[in-house]
């Protein structure tokens, strides 16, 4: 009896209060004189009217006034509404929502505190914005997101709200990281052919080595363990087993989140060989050429890499006759009485298509007309693969990128066009070189550089290289511009002072060479290039302690200053798929140095070969030679100021930078000679521990070579070698390689240098 008596009373207040809210709201229409605002802090009146849904000189009825409040609130700016009628003025009350004063992170270590922020602020959590408290369980959500993808999953998220001055609040979120969960074992279930180590060996993840703290490969993560599993599957597909699957994956967390367990169950399935390849549907007449394409052979094991190998040759063969819509479906016949499968390749090339536009998109910095100037494939043509390839290729040469991506997207509405959208990522073009080396005889020497190759995202460059050591002072002021013409004629301007002391001592007698060069190099091909050129040097030959008694004699007979007028003509070719990181393909170059007029007469010519062999996925072979020939042309005997060096990182690693060739009688130093020849010999491979990131890696080398003068012939019985091993690494400074080498064959008097290292060069 007393609960029914409360719930009648409950009853009968909510209708009385039902009843006044509808009395309240009940109001005659009338027309708005005028509409006035109060509780505004920092919103802005005309945010207000120009929500409203009435304005002066309307008529206002219960239905609008409805209306206005739900579009007041639907503004997500305030937390209370209310509408009141002074006579014929309407009067807008609001209550604004506070703002975000200030986001503070705290016990962050792992993420910076700028990229926290942005992950909030695409929830619309951020500085300024109105306060919602029902961001806040996202907010927190979101940061634990954040600490999962880095494998952080005991992190926990305190948000503790202030409130401040002026309606505002001030947000602080207390981050306990915790550990990283680290993978304690992967298990491969199912597997009968290969072994469970042998497919564990395919994973990014592992279960931690001493390299972990680099790769992080022992945390885990789905987009990894992803990737995985498919290269997993790839294995198996390339060796027959068509039929292979991946049942299921258990990922099992430890209570202590520190801990976890990755389970994957397969099925094998048999292996099937190829009986024969067969072409079905619209070849354009070109059958024969189609089937030269095929890189599948019967009597093999299937091998998914090759039909798909075959089916992309396929479609970019339609591709370079326009058929941007070809497509090209292998179907497997499979005959499971004789585990042979019969594979069928259905191609329908579909129409040809134009190129309506071509858009570009990441190159932040880098101008749009950089990368457009090295496209082959134009809009308003026929689409054509051969030259898009060759378009991406050229993109990624410049250097500027780390990633270059090209897809096509067709145009709505058309059934003949298509864009061509190109993705880079834009990596630091400013380069920092340095180079050192040690010696007992001279201690520690320096080399330092700046190169700027994409200033200011024109696409021109911009260096200075300097050498503070107190052996060899250089300064080099170098600009290119790729483009000088629209035809793609690049020009560059070197000036340069040298001054080469081969002692440590002041009053050792030096080699100063100031000089300008004008170089223009001039496309012929897609991969090759002419360079023309010349300039002005002048040398002179500083007297002082321990002057060779060559260049004495020299200096006696034709002073101690020359100057000489070289014109230069050179030819490079680049067939290398990557300039940063080749692993396949060439790269030569020839130039020719002529000084015909002047006090100094004489040719010099240097040519330069290095090729690429990609043995597996993760090795490569590479080989490097360096030919050079100096010879006088006039009366004068061949100056000694040109003679090419030998010795340390770029020709024979071990020897001492400048040490090889003819030495002085009294000083035992090498001066250098007209002759000099190089080889070198690498095996790169996967740096242990760190998988197959290629950035970093491992090679063993052997170099060999020497420097001989203008009266000796190339003796490779004179040859010195020397090999070891070397790290090289794509550091955010440039390119580094470091070199221990031990001599395998040298003479006495060799000068030696075991560790070596260089940012900037290649071998």
């Amino acid at each position: 009896m007393h609960f029914k008596r409360f719930s009648l009373r409950a009853v009968s207040l909510a209708a009385a209060m039902l009843l006044a809210a509808q009395v309240a709201w009940a109001a005659d229409p009338f027309k708005i004189r005028d509409i006035q605002v109060e509780g505004l802090q920092r919103v802005e009146p005309g945010t207000i009217f120009a929500s409203l849904p009435l304005r002066v000189g309307d008529t206002y009825n219960d239905e609008k006034g409805t209306a206005s409040i739900r579009s007041l609130f639907a503004l997500g700016l305030f937390t209370d509404v209310r509408l009141e009628i002074n006579g014929d003025v309407l009067v807008v009350v609001v209550q604004e929502r506070p703002s975000v004063a200030s986001l503070e992170f705290i016990g962050t270590r792992e993420f910076d505190k700028d990229a926290l922020a942005k992950a909030l602020k695409d929830i619309g959590l951020a500085e300024g914005r109105p306060f919602d408290k029902a961001l806040l369980d996202r907010a927190e959500q979101e940061l634990k997101r954040q600490y999962i993808n880095k494998s952080l999953y005991a992190a926990e998220v305190v948000t503790t709200v202030t409130p401040v001055e002026r309606n505002r609040v001030s947000l602080a979120f207390t981050v306990s990281e915790g550990e990283p969960a680290k993978i304690s074992e992967i298990r491969i279930v199912g597997n009968k052919v290969y072994s469970e180590s042998t497919l564990r060996n395919l994973f990014e993840l592992d279960t931690g080595n001493w390299m972990s703290w680099y790769t992080k490969s022992d945390r885990y993560s789905r987009a990894k363990l992803n990737a995985d599993l498919e290269t997993l599957r790839s294995y198996y597909l390339a060796r027959g087993y068509l039929e292979f699957r991946v049942d299921s994956t258990q990922v099992a967390m430890s209570p202590n989140k520190q801990d976890m367990t990755i389970t994957v169950n397969v099925t094998e399935g048999e292996r099937f060989v190829v009986s024969a390849v067969r072409l079905v549907g619209n070849y354009l007449d070109r059958d024969e050429e189609f089937k030269a394409l095929v890189s599948i052979r019967p009597g093999e094991a299937y091998n998914a890499d090759q039909v798909a190998a075959t089916v992309k040759a396929f479609t970019e063969y339609f591709g370079r006759f326009g058929y941007a819509f070809a497509r090209v479906q292998p179907v497997p016949e499979i005959d499971r009485s004789t585990n042979r499968v019969t594979l069928v390749l259905q191609a329908e090339p579909s129409r040809r298509a134009y190129v309506r536009r071509v858009n570009i998109a990441g190159n932040n910095r880098t101008r749009d007309e950089v990368i457009r100037r090295e496209f082959r494939q134009f809009e308003s043509s026929w689409y054509d693969s051969e030259k898009i390839t060759l378009s991406r290729n050229r993109v990624n040469r410049l250097g500027y990128f780390e990633l270059v991506d090209v897809d096509t997207s067709e145009v709505p509405g058309t059934a003949d066009q298509v864009d061509l959208n190109m993705r880079v990522k834009e990596r630091p073009t400013g380069s920092l070189t340095l180079g050192a080396g040690f010696s007992s005889n001279e201690g520690l020497g320096l080399q330092f550089g700046i190169n700027q190759q994409n200033a200011f995202g024109s696409g021109n460059s911009l260096g200075i290289q300097i050498n503070t050591s107190r052996i060899n002072r250089v300064i080099v002021l170098s600009t290119t511009d790729p483009y000088f013409t629209q035809d793609g004629v690049s020009r560059t301007v070197d000036i340069y002072q040298r001054v080469a002391r081969p002692y440590l001592s002041v009053d050792s007698y030096a080699l100063e060479t100031t000089g300008t060069s004008l170089r223009f190099g001039i496309p012929v091909t897609e991969r090759d290039t002419i360079y023309l050129g010349g300039g002005v040097e002048r040398t002179t030959i500083v007297p002082g302690t321990f002057l060779p008694t060559v260049y004495q004699t020299y200096a006696d007979q034709f002073g101690f200053t020359s100057t000489a007028y070289p014109l230069t003509v050179g030819w490079g070719r680049d067939n290398r798929d990557s300039a940063l990181v080749p692993t396949s393909g060439n790269f030569q170059r020839l130039t020719a140095e002529w000084s015909a007029v002047g006090e100094v007469q004489y040719v010099r010519s240097t040519y330069q070969y290095q090729h690429y062999f990609p043995l597996t996925k993760q090795y490569t072979f590479a080989f490097n030679g360096e030919l050079g020939l100096g010879k006088a042309i006039g009366e004068r005997p061949y100056p000694l100021f040109k003679n090419f060096y030998g010795g340390g990182l770029g020709s024979l690693r071990g020897f001492e930078a400048g040490s090889l060739g003819p030495r002085d009688p009294a000083t035992n130093l090498s001066y250098g000679g007209p002759k000099r020849i190089f080889f070198n010999f690498e095996l790169q491979a996967p740096f242990p521990g760190a998988g197959n990131d290629r950035t970093l890696r491992l090679y063993s080398f052997i170099d060999t070579g020497n420097v001989f003068g203008p009266d000796e012939s190339i003796d490779p019985s004179t040859f010195r070698a020397a090999g070891g091993l070397g790290i090289s690494w794509i550091s955010p400074m440039g390119p580094l390689r470091l070199a221990f080498a031990r001599p395998i064959r040298k003479f006495e008097g060799d000068r030696m240098q075991f560790l070596q290292f260089q940012i900037g060069t290649s071998f």
